[in-house]
């Protein structure tokens, strides 16, 4: 049983460290990636569509990304959801593809970009810490029905607890690297 719980606890953290991952790609550094435009969803069809679904992405260089799709009339739809999703740039477009030019980061912009990275770090930390108090009260009730004894228990919490630590370290760890990341021009 308590294996069950040690399982189920590092699967949930692992998911929580991939999920600040994927939140991060979404965050702009010195090079432009094509992540930045993850969540933009496109009307196709009346059906909002993720727009790496509708179209060709790709970054030609570090400022520039070019999205060309599969069907010519999405080209105005594409433009309306990048300017509803403000990311801080205008679609260009030509019969062909739109293109996203993204100048050079101020410094202040790159301040902000690092304080939503700690933001982003910070939740991912309160999401470990929820998953360790799941995890702590499913081992407390195990005690309380006389399915572990005492000792197990305390062994079992400190284990939650190492791993608890582990994780937040990554946290940590992410958010520097990113900060690190953003604040090299």
């Amino acid at each position: 049983m308590l294996n069950e719980i040690y399982q189920n606890a590092k699967s949930h953290m692992d998911k929580t460290i991939e999920s600040l991952r994927r939140d991060f790609g979404t965050l702009r550094s010195g090079k432009v990636s094509v992540s930045i435009l993850d969540n933009i969803r496109v009307d196709y069809y009346d059906t909002p569509t993720p727009l790496n679904q509708v179209s060709s992405v790709i970054a030609q260089d570090a400022t520039t990304i070019i999205i060309t799709p599969w069907e010519k009339p999405l080209i105005k739809e594409i433009e309306k959801s990048i300017q509803e999703a403000n990311i801080g740039v205008n679609p260009n477009s030509d019969s062909e593809c739109v293109k996203l030019f993204f100048p050079p980061m101020t410094q202040e912009q790159r301040k902000e970009i690092a304080k939503n990275a700690r933001s982003m770090g910070e939740k991912a930390k309160v999401a470990i810490r929820n998953i360790r108090q799941d995890a702590n009260n499913a081992i407390k009730k195990l005690e309380k029905d006389k399915s572990i004894t005492e000792d197990e228990n305390k062994k079992a919490l400190e284990e939650i607890q190492k791993y608890t630590d582990e994780f937040v370290k990554k946290c940590d760890e992410m958010v520097k690297h990113k900060e690190e990341e953003v604040m090299k021009v």
